[in-house]
């Protein structure tokens, strides 16, 4: 009996220690599942084992500052409908003038190089014409002798007429003969020198254009050399007429020039709105809208330019400047900043586009950090298999 019983006791001490065991597993691993599953949702985790998000491209501080890469907070603000065109730069009236020959005969150029581009003060001596070899002799000879003639005449008519011995109305004659002669030879004699007929600068500026060449045989009023100032200019905008009904709008505007790609803006030039076309022609299915503005840069007169009309005011429009855009074919991308070290690619829609700011129409919303500066570096980023080493952030 007393065997029997401590059988029976080895038995059920046996089967608890093994079913407390078994217990103590089953919660061991539990707890380690749990674990497992619960690690991803982690408020702080480290991604230098290699580990990251598949979307996320990861650019070190340290090459952040290097390449100057800049971010802004974007935030809805005020905003304008854009109508882009192509356009013109001109002259002002007033600014630029076209000199002419005086006298007839050939053309020397002086010390001063005739070539586009040169300064030139007014009064300074650009080039002569001279008809010294030519059959019809010098010109302004041939007025002086004219003058001097013609001066004689009319004194010797002038003592005469008193006695009666000449009629009023020859006298007369010859009157009006002197005084022909004389503004003839006037306009002439102050400019002569030994190598003919001097033109002078009739401004202070510079040469925009030569219109003769050295040699040439050039006829009275045949046009020279064009003198510019370009303190003032002219911009000219051609419109389709299908935005007529906006031209009432259209307070402002923006140029890209194609010599050195730089934007200008009226506002900032002095700039106003001279007029716009009310009606089109035969030759032409466009309006002109014309500006005038401070030549403060080096904008060049006659250049073909991009123009950005600034039409009617938007508000609470959410835009970037155009350096934080890149384009991969024909789609639109920006870089959000994550964090400090992490950055995300983002398809944006674009709407309008001034030529410094474009509209985003969808993709970004208020608050959102975006590359405004360095995109290009962060998108070769995006592209390297190589990923940063120790790289921790907080999400």
């Amino acid at each position: 009996m007393k065997k029997l019983f401590f059988i029976l006791a080895v038995a059920i001490v046996t089967s608890g220690c093994h079913n407390h065991a078994s217990h103590e597993g089953h919660d061991h691993e539990s707890e380690g599942h749990n674990h497992e599953a619960e690690e991803p949702h982690g408020h702080d985790h480290d991604h230098g084992e290699g580990e990251e998000h598949a979307d996320e491209i990861i650019f070190k501080k340290a090459q952040a500052e290097a390449f100057g890469l800049e971010v802004k907070e974007i935030a809805p603000g005020p905003f304008h409908e854009v109508i882009k065109v192509s356009g013109q730069v001109l002259a002002a009236q007033g600014d630029e003038t076209t000199q002419v020959a005086p006298v007839a005969g050939v053309v020397s150029f002086g010390r001063v190089a005739i070539v586009e581009g040169t300064n030139v003060r007014k009064g300074e001596a650009l080039l002569s014409i001279s008809a010294k070899n030519i059959s019809e002799g010098d010109p302004v000879l041939k007025a002086k002798f004219a003058y001097e003639t013609a001066k004689k005449e009319y004194e010797r008519l002038g003592s005469l007429v008193k006695d009666k011995i000449v009629t009023e109305k020859d006298y007369n004659a010859a009157r009006l003969n002197y005084e022909t002669a004389k503004v003839a030879y006037e306009a002439v004699e102050g400019q002569y020198t030994a190598n003919g007929q001097s033109v002078t600068a009739a401004m202070n500026g510079f040469i925009k254009s030569r219109l003769v060449n050295e040699g040439d045989y050039v006829q009275v009023g045949q046009p020279l050399v064009t003198l510019s100032q370009s303190n003032r200019l002219m911009l000219r905008a051609e419109v389709s007429a299908k935005y007529y009904p906006a031209l009432s709008t259209i307070r402002s505007a923006n140029f890209r020039t194609p010599y050195d790609n730089r934007l200008y803006k009226l506002a900032d030039l002095n700039g106003r709105i001279l007029t716009y076309g009310k009606s089109t022609d035969n030759a032409s299915f466009y309006l002109p809208v014309t500006f005038d503005f401070d030549n403060k840069g080096a904008v060049i007169p006659g250049s073909y330019v991009e123009v950005y009309l600034i039409s009617s005011p938007m508000e609470n429009v959410l835009s970037i400047p155009l350096s934080a855009l890149t384009e991969e074919e024909g789609a639109y991308f920006v870089y959000i900043q994550l964090d400090e070290e992490g950055y995300k690619k983002q398809e944006v829609t674009l709407g309008a586009d001034n030529g410094s700011e474009v509209q985003i129409l969808s993709g970004l919303k208020p608050g959102d950090r975006v590359v405004t500066k360095g995109a290009y570096q962060v998108r070769l980023a995006s592209h390297s298999s190589v990923i940063p080493e120790g790289h921790t952030h907080n999400h």
